[in-house]
């Protein structure tokens, strides 16, 4: 078997709830409003939503549909403002810079492949000081289908110039999963406090933090998972 140097040329990111923490503060924002109003937010819809823009359910509309009535503007305002206080409050997640720092020594290539916008992601990635560490970023406004399509890892793939078969992904939920596998990436998934009661075995290695291990370690459980033929 070749080494997994030979194997791997590539990381692909997931960035909401795997570099930073967005979900627990997207989903506390909304928590709030749905509990203001005496309204439970379905946490079973709520969880499909995540890592994707097509799981059909709007936490707004849904709301709106229970009262029967429109949400007033400065309630949404507030929403949103407190949204932006959590993840502003956020860091890095556990063991992601280091990753960072250990794949840049190994010669490797990284990228993001998120659901979310340009705007949103390339902002928090500036904020928190890692932009330039990553070789290429695709987002929902470059392609035409977000996860759970494989549009976004075969786009990031083809700006880094890796086929799939050198490269894995590192998810935090079953829609980013089935993305990257749909994409012919290896996928390593690492839950987080939203995505944790939701099914991960699709993943070709579970984690329950980046913390956990080196990268080398990483490689060869990747390597391990998906044997070359």
């Amino acid at each position: 078997m070749a080494t997994f140097s030979r194997l791997i040329r590539a990381i692909v990111f997931d960035f909401d709830g795997l570099i930073l923490d967005t979900e627990e503060p997207i989903y506390r924002s909304w928590l709030e409003v749905y509990q203001a109003y005496g309204e439970d937010l379905p946490f079973e819809r709520w969880v499909q939503t995540v890592g994707s823009t097509n799981a059909g359910f709007h936490p707004q509309h849904h709301l709106e549909e229970r009262l029967g009535q429109s949400l007033p503007k400065e309630v949404l305002d507030r929403r949103i403002g407190r949204r932006t206080e959590m993840i502003l409050a956020q860091e890095v997640l556990p063991g992601v810079t280091r990753h960072l720092e250990e794949a840049k020594a190994m010669g490797l290539k990284l990228g993001v492949a998120s659901s979310s916008t340009n705007e949103w992601v390339r902002g928090h990635l500036a904020r928190l000081g890692i932009l330039e560490r990553f070789d290429c970023m695709r987002c929902r406004d470059d392609v035409a289908n977000a996860k759970p399509e494989p549009d976004l890892y075969i786009a990031v793939l083809d700006c880094l110039g890796v086929p799939a078969s050198e490269a894995f992904a590192i998810e935090d939920s079953p829609n980013g999963v089935l993305a990257a596998k749909r994409a012919g990436l290896r996928s390593v998934a690492i839950p987080n406090s939203i995505t944790a009661r939701l099914d991960l075995g699709q993943a070709d290695v579970l984690l329950g933090s980046l913390a956990d291990v080196t990268l080398a370690e990483l490689l060869r459980k990747v390597s391990a998972a998906w044997p070359d033929d």
